[in-house]
């Protein structure tokens, strides 16, 4: 082969690679992230603080964060919410972010009960819900959509089940689960939950997505 032919193959090659670089930088190619996806989040249905139904469908287009903990815990969860408190200052005034935490004990956590501690919270209740609901169905949440508990601690009876877990699980704007699970009494899985975050923020939210991974 010649070496004007090399030239020319050369000359080619670059003026190919210029032309992809060009016509998808600023897309999902050159700003998806590296994080694990772990699963979908499932169509769900619970009332919020105010009683209104808070759906999958309002964290499409969100970056989410998302608990477990029960109003009347002495243990882990004040300390749990103190540091959720400390993503939600960060990036509150961010319109794609959303924390949503559910009760684990929705028999004593009634939709009153929810609104008194959000407000003892002192939060804006449209970055940061609270929701409460059915018991088996909170539970199938945390443990088949978000991962943030085992399934197989599930018992037969509902009545005698109960999830105290510290983890959290970071939902990008298309419902999909991703990174690790995030323990929130740790500063260091805090500052590293605050990092995954800004990465999922960087990404677009796919266009005409259908949620729960039926068409993803």
């Amino acid at each position: 082969m010649s070496k004007k032919l090399l030239g020319y193959l050369g000359f080619f090659a670059v003026l190919i690679a210029g032309f992809y670089f060009f016509a998808f930088s600023g897309t999902d190619i050159l700003t998806k992230s590296t994080l694990d996806k772990r699963g979908f989040v499932q169509p769900f249905s619970f009332p919020n603080q105010d009683g209104v139904l808070f759906t999958n469908a309002d964290m499409l287009g969100k970056v989410c964060v998302v608990n477990y903990f029960f109003t009347s815990c002495k243990g882990i969860c004040p300390k749990m919410n103190t540091n959720m408190k400390k993503i939600y200052e960060e990036f509150k005034d961010n319109p794609e972010f959303l924390i949503a935490s559910h009760s684990c004990d929705p028999e004593n956590d009634s939709v009153p009960k929810m609104k008194h501690y959000s407000d003892s919270l002192k939060v804006d209740t449209k970055k940061w819900v609270f929701l409460t609901g059915r018991k088996d169905s909170l539970y199938k949440m945390a443990r088949f959509s978000y991962g943030i508990d085992d399934p197989k601690n599930v018992v037969a009876n509902i009545k005698d089940d109960f999830i105290h877990t510290q983890f959290f699980a970071l939902i990008d704007k298309n419902g999909v689960v991703r990174g690790g699970v995030y323990d929130g009494l740790k500063d260091t899985e805090i500052e590293k939950l605050k990092t995954d975050i800004k990465k999922l923020l960087n990404e677009k939210a796919t266009k005409g997505n259908f949620a729960n991974g039926i068409f993803n």
